[in-house]
């Protein structure tokens, strides 16, 4: 298979997208895929996993951290960089086998051809550590400089988040000292780098930048090359331990840095990549997929979570949502049970926030954050949308009514004990929070005066373009699961009792005479309009579809799976008839305007073995980050970068869809239903402490434990 995707054209509209599909990290920080020579204005980042800050008046989000590996060279004395100049080819990419990004630009002066190439990697068995080699060559013998050290002015969506800033030089070491604004929290960076030529050397400060300046005559044809070790330091004593670490690995040196770096990429690819005989465009789709997956497990740092941007920057406020267990926590479940075991502990760590949003909107138990950051703090705002024509914030409701959230975070604890057979997570809290979202639901239920079924008022299910519902299908049959959950906990006595009672009366919505399960109250009663029919009505490419006045809010057309998601979730409960019949519903009326929603479709075309229409949105799902588009606003807000909730879905598609692998009481079966010119599949899980090899080919499979 291709393990390497690239771009082999410099193309200025595809900074951004090259930045986020380019994208390296090790689950502590997050590199941006942009060039050596980029600032602020080509979205570099450097993303730090866990650190928030908030500016007066604007959103709380992830600080990015000052860019140490920035790098730019002059010829005779005149700037060779992109975007500036037209370079005469250009190529640039990542290998993805390795977790390496690297470049390679010619330029032709008045006097000849230069060369420069790169490569850097965030390392990933140092969580703190960045390492990058630089080459140029000319073919004519000139005067270069060559410019490179730490770009302290950052690429900020919420910013400036870093302040008190201090650039030095010590023991030869380059530092830039800040502190976060809110917390005052100490971010540092360092960079040491080593020279394999004379040269002149300097330490410069231009503007907001700290640098080697590297002055020699270079030689016609000769190559010349320098190293650099990069850190990135949070807490006490950031700035310290940034240089000592700086130096620690520059007496490592590079290259066995390097070879380390693709030694433990190595053996991690051995334990979790999928194999696919017939289809190499597919294979490295979703091995891709994975490794999105793989560079931002927390697994320096036990406290945190998968951010649903993941650490491409600050889009989303970097807050973890549903995606991580309902999409993104599958895959480390058979990969990696302890990153796994850490994304239920940060959910475990933020019940208190959970219990104290609830008692702030007037309910007992548990309401986890939408967006949640450090500690479950609910970053959501009540204005998250910029209406495009006023200008002014339109108040939105997913902080208060997006109510399923609780129950994701149940649902995600039972997946991890069923995957791993680890009960001992409910004696460390997850049994006290399973009972209080439960407690959560149950504050939530209300009864009409002639009915015995308890009804869930004013929510938005997965589905947002419909706020402000009743009755969504999604919503009740996942809050009916937690109350199933709680019961299986409790001995006998009145809360028990409570939560039987409500899984009884719960109202869940019934299919019409065709089959098909309203979304919600009153659904079927809005304008059937067709997808083309709403599009047609937009005034503004950036026109948010939903909310008081959005063109798909009084319309059938929904932005994501939500029935279908319910449905694919529950699909024992219900008839094949009444899958397809939804299936066939919903499909023609979803707008898939959220990177969650494909995965949920082609998952349930597989329920009912329809192969050939479930790969289209294995295609969709698999390439998120792959293909160029997709939405990157919401109203005025940013909202591009990677999207590891579809890599995840990727993920789920292929074990649990085309594998048709089911996971019960320490047994793996298979159903295999392949694409047709996938002749076989081959991959490796981890169940229940024991290593399993799948190969499976067209309708038949082996499962064999090997470890």
């Amino acid at each position: 298979m291709e393990w390497i995707i690239k771009a082999e054209e410099f193309d200025p509209d595809k900074v951004e997208w090259n930045g986020t599909r380019f994208l390296l990290g090790n689950g502590r920080i997050g590199v941006r895929g942009t060039l050596d020579e980029y600032g602020k204005d080509q979205c570099v980042a450097v993303n730090m996993a866990g650190v928030y800050d908030q500016v007066e008046g604007k959103w709380r989000e992830p600080v990015n951290a000052p860019n140490p590996a920035y790098t730019y060279i002059l010829v005779d004395g005149e700037r060779y960089s992109l975007p500036d100049r037209e370079p005469a080819s250009h190529q640039e990419g990542l290998d993805f086998k390795k977790g390496i990004f690297f470049r390679k630009t010619l330029f032709i002066t008045p006097r000849g051809r230069v060369e420069i190439s790169s490569e850097r990697f965030c390392h990933y068995s140092y969580g703190d550590l960045i390492c990058m080699t630089y080459h140029v060559r000319a073919d004519f013998n000139c005067e270069i400089e060559i410019y490179t050290g730490i770009d302290n002015e950052i690429w900020d969506l919420n910013g400036p988040h870093l302040k008190n800033t201090r650039l030095y030089e010590e023991d030869g070491v380059l530092i830039s000292a800040n502190e976060t604004q809110e917390k005052k929290i100490p971010v540092a960076t360092g960079e040491k780098i080593h020279v394999d030529f004379r040269c002149e050397r300097q330490v410069i400060q231009e503007n907001d930048k700290i640098l080697h300046r590297l002055t020699f005559i270079a030689e016609k044809d000769r190559e010349y090359s320098f190293y650099k070790f990069m850190t990135v330091e949070k807490g006490p004593g950031a700035a310290e331990r940034a240089k000592s670490a700086a130096l620690d690995f520059y007496e490592k040196g590079y290259e066995m840095l390097y070879l380390d770096q693709v030694s433990v990429w190595g053996k991690s690819w051995d334990e979790s990549r999928v194999e696919i005989k017939g289809n190499e465009e597919d294979e490295t789709r979703i091995n891709y997929c994975i490794y999105q997956l793989k560079i931002l497990a927390p697994r320096f740092d036990k406290d945190l979570s998968v951010p649903a941007r993941g650490l491409s920057g600050q889009t989303y406020k970097g807050a973890v949502f549903w995606d991580t267990e309902m999409f993104i926590l599958d895959y480390f479940l058979y990969s990696d049970p302890e990153v796994a075991k850490t994304l239920i502990e940060y959910r475990i760590k933020g019940l208190k926030g959970a219990k104290i949003k609830a008692k702030e909107y007037g309910y007992e138990g548990a309401f986890y954050a939408w967006e949640s950051q450090e500690d479950g703090f609910d970053a959501c705002s009540d204005y998250n949308v910029t209406d495009v024509f006023s200008g002014r914030d339109m108040r939105t409701f997913f902080r208060d009514k997006q109510v399923h959230i609780s129950a994701a975070v149940v649902f995600g604890i039972i997946k991890y004990i069923k995957a791993t057979g680890d009960t001992t997570i409910l004696k460390d809290g997850a049994d006290e929070l399973i009972i209080e979202c439960a407690k959560f639901y149950d504050s939530l239920l209300l009864k009409k005066v002639h009915s015995d079924k308890y009804e869930i008022h004013d929510v938005i299910g997965p589905d947002e373009y419909h706020e402000r519902v009743n009755n969504n299908l999604y919503t009740n049959l996942m809050a009916k699961m937690v109350f199933e959950e709680a019961i299986k906990l409790l001995e006998e006595g009145e809360l028990r009792s409570r939560f039987e009672d409500d899984y009884k009366h719960i109202f869940i919505p019934t299919p019409n005479k065709d089959g098909v399960i309203p979304q919600f109250d009153g659904y079927f009663s809005l304008e059937d309009a067709t997808l083309d029919e709403v599009r047609s009505r937009i005034l503004n490419p950036k026109e948010y579809w939903g909310g008081a006045y959005g063109v798909a809010s009084w319309t059938q057309v929904i932005k994501q799976a939500d029935v279908v998601t319910a449905l694919e979730l529950f699909a024992q409960e219900y008839d094949r008839d009444i899958l397809k019949a939804n299936l066939d519903y919903y499909q023609s009326r979803t707008e898939h305007g959220s990177s969650l929603s494909a995965c949920m479709y082609g998952l349930l075309h597989l329920q009912l073995d329809e192969v050939e229409k479930a790969y289209p949105f294995f295609e969709k799902t698999s390439t998120a980050d792959l293909v160029q588009g997709g939405k990157q606003w919401a109203g005025n807000i940013y909202i591009g970068g990677s999207h590891p909730a579809a890599a995840g879905g990727a993920y789920q598609m292929m074990i649990y869809g085309f594998l048709g692998l089911s996971f019960e009481d320490g047994k793996i079966s298979m159903k295999p239903r392949l694409p047709k010119d996938w002749e076989e599949v081959k991959i490796r899980l981890k169940y229940r402490g024991n290593v399993y090899e799948i190969i499976e080919e067209g309708k038949r499979g082996t499962c064999t434990k090997i470890g």
